[in-house]
């Protein structure tokens, strides 16, 4: 009985300051997420570019992916959509580095039903 411990203050008792933050102030706050935004937005305009030179039965398909160290993935819906977009790929490369991207390879990657 000498090493009794008096219960703990359970999580609900402890005050807690909660701030909320905007997307815009966390990324404003934080560099890497400030980088992170930026790539996202030039994959996504990446995407528009290429958009047009796509079969229409295609475009759905294609999503865009990852921006890095002038390399770009493209994430397809299926092995066929894939097939077809490797196709492509010489003409949308020259079209986004015409249009200013420098891009020195676009990747493409299936993904799995679901994702």
């Amino acid at each position: 009985m000498g090493n009794r411990r008096l219960p703990e203050p359970a999580m609900s008792q402890v005050p807690r300051r909660h701030s909320t933050f905007s997307l815009e102030q966390a990324v404003g706050a934080s560099p890497s997420l400030a980088l992170l935004q930026d790539r996202i937005r030039q994959s996504n305009r990446c995407l528009e570019q290429i958009q047009p030179l796509l079969p229409a039965s295609l475009r759905r398909l294609v999503k865009a992916g990852p921006l890095d160290d002038g390399q770009w993935c493209l994430l397809v819906g299926n092995a066929a959509a894939s097939t077809k977009l490797r196709q492509l790929l010489p003409l949308l490369l020259q079209t986004l580095n015409q249009n200013g991207a420098q891009l020195s390879l676009i990747r493409i990657k299936v993904q799995a039903a679901g994702r």
